[in-house]
């Protein structure tokens, strides 16, 4: 399976739901792209373990936090979770566009 493409992904945080889209390109064991959603746009590397891709991001907005990221991507669709530092975790769900 490759996560290559653009997608979709939804973050279920305490706050409410927040969307974003991913365009991502994989390149053996690890990958690049670019995430963009309400705060903008920026580019992300992470690893890749089979279906699994990880990464973080940084927010500064509505605090500072470093995201980390484990999704796994499967056929369309994608599923896991986000530590949001201090606050705990989220789920992560999501659909190739």
């Amino acid at each position: 399976m490759s996560a290559d493409g653009k997608w979709k992904l939804v973050v279920t945080t305490p706050m409410g739901p927040r969307e974003g889209e991913l365009d991502i390109t994989v390149a053996g064991s690890t990958f690049t792209g670019v995430a963009r959603g309400a705060m903008g746009e920026s580019e992300i590397e992470g690893k890749v373990d089979g279906d699994q891709l990880s990464w973080t991001a940084k927010v500064t907005a509505p605090m500072p936090l470093t995201l980390e990221f484990n999704v796994t991507f499967s056929g369309d669709n994608a599923t896991g979770e986000v530590k949001l530092g201090m606050l705990g975790k989220a789920k992560v769900s999501g659909s190739r566009l």
